[in-house]
C-alpha cells in the first residue's frame, strides 16, 4: 500500500444499489474480514424514491468515502434506477463506476483500492467474473 504522511492511501468505495442490496453485501463483508472497512459507504435506492431527490445524498456519500485517490462507485444491474443515479456521479479518473456488483467483486475492490484506478478497475470487473462460475463443472 502506498503510504503519505503515515497515512494509507486507498480509493473510496460506494455501493448504490436496489433496497438492502448493498447494506446486506456490506454486512457480509464485514463478516468475512471481521472488520468494517474504512472509506466504504452505501446506498440504497427504495422503489418510491426519486433518483434526482437522492442525487445531493449520494455527492455526498462520495466525499465522504473520498480520501485524495478517487471512489470506485459499485451498483447492482446497469440500467436500472440506481445506476442510472451513478451515471451521474461519475467523474473519469476521480468517480468511476462498475455494475453487475456480487460479493467477489467487493472483496475484490477491497483488497486492491491501494492501486490506481485503472487497474483497480480491471480487477474488480476480474474478480466478479471468477466469481460466477458453475459448480459442477468446476469440480467445486
Amino acid at each position: 500500500m502506498r503510504v503519505f504522511d503515515q497515512h494509507i492511501i486507498m480509493i473510496g468505495i460506494l455501493i448504490v444499489t436496489h433496497g438492502a442490496v448493498g447494506e446486506a453485501l456490506l454486512q457480509n463483508l464485514c463478516h468475512i474480514l471481521n472488520r468494517r472497512p474504512p472509506l466504504v459507504a452505501q446506498l440504497g435506492v427504495a422503489a418510491q424514491d426519486d433518483p434526482l431527490n437522492l442525487l445531493p445524498l449520494a455527492r455526498r456519500r462520495v466525499e465522504e468515502v473520498d480520501a485524495g485517490q478517487g471512489v470506485l462507485v459499485l451498483t447492482d444491474i446497469y440500467g436500472a434506477t440506481p445506476a442510472n443515479l451513478v451515471l451521474k456521479l461519475l467523474e473519469p479518473g476521480r468517480v468511476e463506476g462498475v455494475a453487475g456488483l456480487n460479493l467477489p467483486m467487493l472483496l475484490r475492490a477491497l483488497t486492491h483500492r491501494e492501486k490506481e484506478m485503472p487497474e483497480l478497475l480491471a480487477r474488480v470487473v476480474e474478480g466478479a467474473r471468477e466469481g460466477v462460475l458453475d459448480m459442477l463443472k468446476e469440480g467445486c
